[in-house]
């Protein structure tokens, strides 16, 4: 799962990093608001943790502008204790959950694993490149209406490719977003889905969808035939 932390007070954003890391989180960092809402526009997140106090721009407004861009990135903020005020505001400019200080950290990743669940319930897609389908919601793959087996973690990886067609998404990506665990952090574990994507998408339909980008990892094509 990849994060976007915004916080300004510097020790804590970087225990919290820390933190996430090690429960396998990959995890981004952005100290003042204007920052944290360049990085969000620019990169695909699963969460982003948000702070209120923020210098350049608060919370409030980043949340709000992201909204108004038409992200549903899920995002938690963090409200001062007993910030009833607080927590009300964060809701009604679209924050999915929030968090008073100080808090848990074992309460902050059981927040974020649940956040990232529910957003991923909420925002089924259905992906067409060329005659290959790709339905998230229903999770099925189809090629030129063949439907096409795969386990549930080849179809995280494709589903993942899928996203983001067209682009190279490393395997540390892929990684980060498919395995939750830091105890599966092998490459070459993508490297084995990845391949067995190839013979099941693409090998009987003469296509080559599935590329390698050298020194960058691998790209889903329209159209690869």
């Amino acid at each position: 799962m990849r994060v976007l932390v915004v916080e300004d007070e510097r020790r804590l954003a970087f225990t919290v990093q820390l933190g996430l890391a090690a429960e396998g989180f990959s995890v981004d960092l952005a100290h003042d608001g204007l920052t944290g809402l360049a990085k969000a526009m620019d990169h695909d997140y699963d969460v982003i943790v948000l702070d209120i106090m923020l210098p350049g721009l608060n919370g409030y407004r980043v949340c709000s502008r992201l909204r108004a861009a038409g992200s549903d990135v899920g995002i938690l903020m963090l409200t001062a204790k007993d910030g009833e005020w607080d927590e009300a505001e964060a809701l009604d400019t679209g924050a999915d959950d929030f968090l008073s200080k100080p808090f848990s950290f074992v309460v902050l990743v059981a927040r974020l694993k649940a956040l990232a669940r529910r957003i991923g319930s909420r925002a089924p897609r259905r992906t067409v490149l060329g005659d290959l389908v790709v339905d998230s919601a229903a999770r099925t793959c189809t090629r030129g209406g063949t439907a096409i087996a795969l386990t549930p973690r080849e179809f995280a990886v494709l589903d993942h490719l899928a996203r983001r067609a067209g682009e190279a998404v490393s395997k540390r990506e892929i990684l980060d977003a498919v395995w939750d665990s830091a105890l599966d952090s092998d490459p070459n574990t993508v490297e084995v889905h990845v391949s067995a994507l190839r013979r099941k998408i693409d090998a009987p339909f003469g296509r080559a969808a599935v590329q390698t980008v050298r020194g960058a990892g691998y790209r889903l094509a329209a159209d690869g035939g």
